[in-house]
């Protein structure tokens, strides 16, 4: 128990000093094993997880998914589905925000990581809200929940990765994704409604698209 939470600990200080987690993780388990199990077993396991870990072909997909996110990012998508959402309800009160779900959906739909779509709408949205008088807690509360459809509608990097290890066929996991992950854009988009409908200065109209 000691262990665990020094090991939690030292995750925890060297994710604060800016080293990306997957090191922190890695480097904090590694000497943690050394430490209990002696170097030789933790040098020679530690290759061997490199290797099975590198070579597995179900996770492949994971990289691939990361370069599709960059792909569809560097090609300007995120800005196209912004302003094909804008043109039909930009013009409503909160519309931006309500386009600001859409462009997450049909981000996420091809990117499969929440962190990216979040990260990606801030560039796109976030400027023109903020320029039109939002109200911060709208702009950055509906970019934040909006990126968590990343991974709720399929394809999606933590549904490859719990089929993986839970032995369910991953293409099941997806099909099951598509209704969820459009009932949470709905809901999403209820509360921007309903949000605006009791304060409309949080988010007011934006000039209709002719």
């Amino acid at each position: 128990m000691t262990a665990a939470l020094l090991g939690f600990a030292a995750v925890f200080v060297l994710a604060l000093l800016r080293i990306p987690l997957a090191f922190a993780m890695g480097f904090v388990g590694f000497v943690g094993l050394g430490l209990l199990r002696g170097w030789a077993p933790t040098m020679a396991n530690a290759a061997q997880v490199v290797f099975d870990t590198g070579f597995a072909y179900t996770l492949s997909v994971v990289p691939l998914f990361i370069l599709m996110g960059n792909f569809v990012a560097r090609a300007g998508l995120a800005h196209e589905l912004f302003r094909a959402a804008f043109a039909f309800i930009g013009h409503l009160r909160g519309g931006l925000a309500h386009a600001t779900v859409l462009a997450c959906a049909g981000f996420g739909s091809v990117c499969g990581s929440s962190i990216a779509t979040a990260a990606t709408m801030a560039k796109v949205a976030y400027p023109p809200m903020k320029k039109l008088g939002y109200a911060d807690y709208l702009s950055t509360g509906v970019i934040g929940a909006g990126g968590t459809l990343g991974i709720m509608i399929p394809p999606s990097t933590i549904l490859v990765i719990y089929g993986i290890v839970t032995e369910t066929s991953i293409g099941e996991l997806f099909a099951a994704g598509v209704v969820p992950g459009l009932l949470c854009t709905a809901l999403l988009m209820a509360a921007v409604g309903w949000i605006t409908w009791r304060d409309p200065a949080a988010g007011p109209a934006g000039p209709r698209t002719p």
